[in-house]
């Protein structure tokens, strides 16, 4: 594949693989010594939750931070900070003093590393591989964590069967080091920032306004919450599954893992032969409806072989729709904030599996691991239905790079960043046969302002001269104004340009920048400034 070709990329994916395999070792460690620890199904269930709840928690908080710091810094501090949980649990839990909620706070730590390390590494994809190699580059790391699942787990139960559950966490904080030093090495290129940082409350503001402004990535949160919720029945179940429906060990466990690995890995092989054939809805339905499958087949068999087919089944279905999740969040959002919008996809994705997780361990202690895994295939074909209401559309061809037309203009006040409230207004002559089209327009427009930014948006028109019109804004600060028309991307530009082509007048629009002033002080702190070629 082309992203290979790229060293960068292919020194940060093999490491990565190293480190996955610590991970899921790691996780099988975990969740077997849990069932050793306690004969409850909901604590069981809860190591997959504890694992992804602090991804739901945290992510927002990381998207932020992806897209305002420096994410290779992000990225090495997030390793760190694993290696040193990491090294602790496998020290605990050689000395034996290791407890059932002990365990939790560990995987709750690991995972709160995974939530810091998630959106700095999916963002970084497109710092490290151009757009046209993004879809790739995200199925190859697909596909190289599905490698490693086929056969981690299957390594992690021989090596919980004959080392302990320590020695797997040992395992674990030793694959952190290839992804650190290789982290250190590499050198993105970086682009010196005109405007100053965001503050962390104001960034995620502007993320969740975007987001709730962008209808395609509402309905992949959406789908994307629902899978996760119904498919972590798998996951969270599997290590009772094993030991009591199936009467085996560890080995038992890692096999079973192994074999949702090799589906997850032949979901990844046909994944650009099924995108090219079918449309993102019917691959997603086809994965809701794939994974029921796989869970209900799960849930009613007593035999190693048939469970597996099973679960190759699901591990097909559950990489084809979390792909296809994350690559259309990917090309559905600028540079600015892909960051915070594939933190706020990973919330929805992780916090459906820790709610979950949770859920399926209560109805397995109240009815038995059989009948939640077919609670939850129920629950699938449900969420396979729900397109009728939350369809995904079409990957889009939009070119969301900046638009890069804006100049701040020259004032002739002396205002500093700071300085605001700022209200914005912009004059158009429209003909009356072109109201329609012009309305019409101006939606599009409303919706991109607001996203971008902007509030109190409002469209005026003259009463004693209708086709006089004006779109009026506000934002808080000048700088906010600046970053507001330095987040317009390319696709933007498509309803300026029907905006321009209806405006009559025999000039551009007029644009007003204006700072509000509710009282008149004493001594303005707004000082008139000399502008070269205007006399006073």
């Amino acid at each position: 594949m082309a992203p290979l070709r790229n060293p960068t990329f292919r020194r940060l994916w093999v490491s990565s693989q190293v480190s996955n395999l610590g991970g899921l070792i790691q996780a099988v460690g975990a969740g077997w010594l849990m069932t050793s620890l306690t004969s409850s199904h909901g604590m069981v269930a809860l190591v997959q939750a504890s694992n992804s709840l602090p991804i739901m928690v945290f992510s927002l908080v990381a998207g932020a931070l992806a897209d305002s710091f420096d994410r290779r810094r992000i990225l090495i501090a997030a390793q760190v900070f694993m290696l040193a949980v990491s090294v602790a649990l496998s020290l605990t839990a050689w000395l034996g003093v290791l407890s059932p909620w002990g365990l939790l706070a560990f995987t709750f730590l690991i995972g709160s590393g995974i939530a810091l390390y998630n959106p700095s590494w999916q963002a970084s994809m497109g710092d490290i591989v151009p757009r046209s190699d993004l879809s790739a580059a995200v199925s190859l790391n697909s596909m190289g964590f599905n490698l490693m699942r086929s056969v981690g787990p299957a390594i992690g139960g021989a090596l919980v069967a004959l080392a302990g559950a320590a020695a797997a966490f040992a395992v674990n904080a030793l694959g952190y080091l290839p992804m650190i030093w290789s982290l250190i090495r590499w050198t993105p290129e970086r682009v010196p920032a005109r405007l100053p940082r965001e503050p962390l409350g104001q960034a995620l503001g502007a993320g969740l306004r975007y987001v709730s402004m962008s209808p395609n990535l509402m309905r992949v949160m959406g789908r994307a919450a629902l899978f996760g919720f119904a498919a972590s029945s798998v996951l969270a179940l599997l290590p009772t599954v094993a030991r009591e429906i199936l009467e085996g060990t560890a080995l038992t466990y890692g096999v079973l893992l192994g074999f949702f690995g090799l589906g997850a890995i032949g979901g990844v092989a046909a994944n650009a032969r099924i995108r090219s054939r079918f449309s993102n809805e019917k691959v997603v339905v086809g994965s809701f409806a794939g994974f029921a499958l796989g869970v209900a087949g799960l849930g009613l068999s007593t035999h190693l072989a048939i469970s597996g087919i099973a679960l190759m089944i699901s591990g097909a279905c559950w990489v084809l729709a979390l792909s296809l999740f994350n690559v259309s969040v990917q090309l559905s959002t600028p540079r600015w904030v892909v960051g915070r919008a594939l933190s706020f996809y990973q919330t929805s994705v992780f916090g459906g599996m820790a709610a979950g997780s949770w859920c399926w361990g209560l109805l397995a202690d109240a009815h038995g691991p059989d009948q939640a895994l077919l609670a939850a295939a129920l629950l699938l074909v449900l969420g396979a239905a729900a397109g009728r209401w939350l369809p995904l559309a079409e990957f889009g061809t939009l070119d969301l790079d900046p638009a890069g037309r804006f100049h701040e203009p020259e004032l002739r006040l002396d205002v500093r960043g700071r300085s605001g409230p700022i209200m914005i207004m912009v004059d158009y002559l429209i003909a009356a046969e072109d109201t329609d089209a012009f309305l019409a327009a101006m939606q599009v427009r409303r919706r991109v302002r607001i996203r971008d930014g902007a509030r109190r948006w409002a469209l005026l028109r003259d009463l004693e001269n209708p086709e006089s019109w004006t779109e009026s804004y506000h934002v808080p600060t000048w700088v906010d104004y600046l970053r507001h028309n330095e987040r317009r991307t390319k696709a933007d530009q498509d309803s300026h340009r029907a905006l321009l082509a209806l405006h009559r007048g025999p000039e551009p629009p007029r644009i007003h920048r204006m700072i509000e002033r509710q009282t008149v002080p004493a001594h303005d702190d707004m000082v008139l400034k000399p502008v070269p070629g205007v006399h006073h």
